[in-house]
């Protein structure tokens, strides 16, 4: 409790990298498409003080957009409605995208993540199909499953948990996600005979709403870098904010994956690489 009497209130941001589709049209294996994504990531980050993470993220946008040196470039300008109004590391300059890096060095949050490779889940798909003619693999599945993974040991441990999600598409999934959410965590209190009935609020939003979901964009941007491009200079940045990372189906472990923090040395994209072959 806090000192006005009302449950600890803990937020979560979360983001994906990848989008969990494995077919094209009549049926093509899209993983044999050049550049499709080989992972799917689902990722997260819980700010020491969400406050400071926006007024940080803010000032930054303002000095850039104040510098000449930064204020001509296309994503810049407010009339495209990108860099100028929140960060993604996808469609920032490499320059801007350097500047936010050295922000999130020194700004005190947690990045946790699962990470599934697409080829995996095929072979589940496969196997599922050969024994249900009628099942059909639905990208939604993948999501739902690495939320299930992702918040499987958290929802128990404060008195109200709001999450948020980035929104995706223009289906409103809330109610879905609450389902997950409830179901998780209502299975570990089963398994580990605990009593814990906290707040859940589940919301929706775009980065701009909630700037926390910018610090997950860049963080999951930099590991799925690590994983699809084999560099792992951006991973290395954000090493010290890493909680867990749960490499679901690396199959150099057992049949649980890997779990990497900041403890450990960060994964090695050649190894990573080598996983394709």
């Amino acid at each position: 409790m806090n000192e006005e009497g009302r449950p600890d209130l803990s937020t979560y941001y979360v983001d994906e990298a990848g989008d969990g589709v494995l077919f094209g049209p009549n049926g093509r294996n899209r993983l044999n498409d050049l550049g499709s994504p080989k992972f799917f990531m689902l990722g997260m980050v819980r700010c020491a003080e969400d406050r400071a993470v926006e007024e940080l993220l803010s000032k930054l946008r303002y000095e850039l957009m104040g510098n000449p040196l930064y204020a001509s470039i296309h994503t810049m300008k407010p009339e495209v409605g990108k860099t100028a109004k929140f960060f993604h590391a996808k469609d920032d300059h490499a320059e801007i995208r350097s500047k936010v890096f050295e922000l999130l060095v020194r700004m005190d949050f947690k990045f946790y993540a699962v990470i599934k490779d697409m080829r995996k889940v095929l072979q589940y798909v496969q196997s599922r199909n050969s024994m249900d003619s009628t099942y059909r693999y639905k990208p939604n599945e993948l999501y739902d499953l690495t939320v299930r993974m992702l918040f499987k040991n958290r929802l128990h441990k404060e008195g109200h948990v709001r999450i948020a999600f980035a929104r995706r598409g223009k289906a409103d999934r809330t109610a879905a996600l609450t389902q997950q959410l409830e179901t998780t965590r209502q299975r570990f209190l089963e398994q580990h005979k605990l009593d814990a009935n906290p707040i859940l609020e589940i919301t929706p939003a775009y980065p701009w709403e909630a700037p926390g979901l910018q610090l997950a964009d860049y963080c999951l941007w930099a590991l799925q870098r690590c994983y699809e491009r084999h560099e792992a200079r951006f991973l290395h940045a954000i090493w010290s904010k890493v909680s867990l990372i749960h490499d679901h189906d690396d199959p150099a472990v057992a049949n649980y994956g890997t779990y990497w923090t900041r403890k450990k040395s960060p994964p090695d994209p050649n190894q990573i690489k080598n996983r394709r072959i």
